[in-house]
């Protein structure tokens, strides 16, 4: 585990400004669009449309929009969308994983080089940093939001078919394989509980601190550059940021 509170920095993001919220609702409607695409629009029979729509949850984003969203996934034409991901370093070899969804590959793959680019990293070649990394299931419980003790919800958790639950100071953290967050999600959901975070994500096997100002500030800079570029979907690195306050 890290160091760090990542359920800190999952709610200092939240409580970011509406026009940081409607980024993310974007970004999770184009998920939505794709899982769609490639699934069809009946949940109960397309699991990457149900990572999705748990990623949609947790992430605050209400039911009806998530229904509009589906149905408006169902009636467009996402040929024009395509997936792709690259690999780099940031500062003091820190490992970073870029995915995108975008209509232009040249566009996107010039906008996310310039990013590393101006925050002093570099883009490497496709799995260079990839295999530091794991691909899990994995749900934040914040500890305000659950009635139900470490021990009851490990439980759930376990019999559900979790990997592991780890315990920090204000939160629980449930991960899974990926093909088993489904099961998890539905059954910790079941039993009334709420998410601070629910996804397949990508967890780093190791952590990177970085003690240099210019380390620090250069890193910000891609994360925040990578932020603002419409085709970038997510960010994974292995940066074991400072919490949020």
């Amino acid at each position: 585990m890290s160091g760090h509170s990542k359920f800190a920095n999952i709610k200092a993001k939240k409580e970011k400004n509406d026009s940081a919220k409607g980024k993310i609702f974007t970004r999770l409607g184009k998920e939505i669009l794709v899982a769609v695409k490639e699934g069809g629009p009946d949940v109960n029979n397309n699991s990457k449309l149900r990572q999705v729509v748990a990623k949609a949850k947790a992430n605050n984003m209400p039911n009806d929009t998530i229904e509009r969203s589906i149905k408006k996934a169902a009636n467009s034409d996402t040929a024009a969308l395509e997936s792709v991901t690259y690999e780099g370093y940031g500062p003091n070899g820190t490992a970073i994983i870029v995915e995108a969804l975008t209509d232009n590959r040249n566009r996107a793959a010039s906008n996310i080089r310039n990013a590393f680019t101006k925050g002093n990293g570099n883009i490497g070649t496709p799995g260079c940093v990839s295999f530091m990394f794991d691909e899990k299931g994995q749900i934040i419980i914040a500890k305000e939001d659950c009635d139900k003790d470490a021990d009851e919800l490990m439980m759930l958790a376990l019999d559900a078919g979790a990997e592991d639950f780890n315990e920090e100071e204000d939160s629980f953290e449930v991960t899974t394989a990926p093909e088993d967050f489904d099961a998890v999600n539905e059954a910790l959901s079941k039993e009334g509980i709420t998410f601070a975070s629910a996804e397949v994500t990508m967890i780093p096997q190791t952590w990177v601190d970085l003690t240099d100002e210019g380390d620090i500030k250069s890193m910000n800079k891609i994360l925040s550059l990578l932020d603002d570029e419409d085709d970038v979907q997510n960010v994974y690195h292995n940066w074991n940021e400072p919490d949020e306050e």
